[in-house]
């Protein structure tokens, strides 16, 4: 077994959750005590926030790569980037270190194609290009509810049942204009919404890439 590199804090809340899903994953898979061994550098998410707001993405991106050297440096034979936003930049961030990063738009696609969807609200870019599915996304408007709701509440650990009712909105609507399954494209979603919640199929990215990281570092 190898040992696994998470770069977190982006937010600490989603990070925290990895944790728990990689573990519970490898007592799931082989029993007893065990748990992962795991090598974690976690970012001071206000910077790489300002950095977001601003439009900054080429110093962002020199955030990552520090980071994702950190974790290699350590001792970690393979990368997960703890957040779905900061994957815009995942291309640059395996060139630079020598260890394999597992996408979190890889683990998605293809657990939606096993499952034979083509159709999938909320996520765009790598699941079009690598896994042919027809992606509908929110409305400018609704777009910016999913936005406001994730960096003023989400990613401080605040969870409201006026913000869940709104994205429960946006899930209808997307369903209304076609889509088959909807995937929560932020690791911090899976605090607000659940399959519990949504009549359609719910692809929570968090615990695919989660339960994809536990895999991979038990069958390699």
């Amino acid at each position: 077994m190898k040992t696994i590199g998470l770069l977190g804090g982006m937010s600490w809340e989603s990070t925290a959750i990895y944790y728990q899903l990689i573990n519970k994953r490898i007592k799931e898979r082989l029993g007893g005590h065990h748990s992962a061994e795991i090598i974690l550098y976690s970012v001071d998410f206000q910077r790489i926030k300002d950095l977001q707001h601003r439009n900054e993405w080429e110093k962002a991106t020199e955030e990552m790569i520090r980071g994702a050297k950190r974790v290699e440096q350590a001792g970690a034979d393979f990368l997960v980037i703890c957040t779905n936003t900061m994957h815009k930049m995942a291309g640059e961030v395996q060139s630079s270190i020598q260890i394999p990063l597992i996408h979190i738009a890889d683990a998605t696609g293809e657990k939606i194609t096993q499952d034979n969807f083509r159709r999938v609200g909320l996520y765009k870019g790598r699941l079009m290009e690598r896994f042919g599915l027809e992606v509908i996304v929110p409305t400018k408007d609704e777009r910016m509810i999913v936005h406001d709701v994730i960096y003023n509440e989400l990613t401080l650990g605040v969870v409201r049942e006026e913000s869940k009712q709104k994205y429960l909105q946006i899930i209808e609507h997307l369903a209304e204009r076609g889509a088959e399954a909807i995937i929560l494209g932020c690791t911090e979603i899976t605090m607000l919404v659940g399959q519990k919640d949504v009549s359609l199929p719910v692809y929570d990215t968090t615990a695919i890439h989660a339960i994809k990281a536990a895999d991979f570092y038990i069958d390699q």
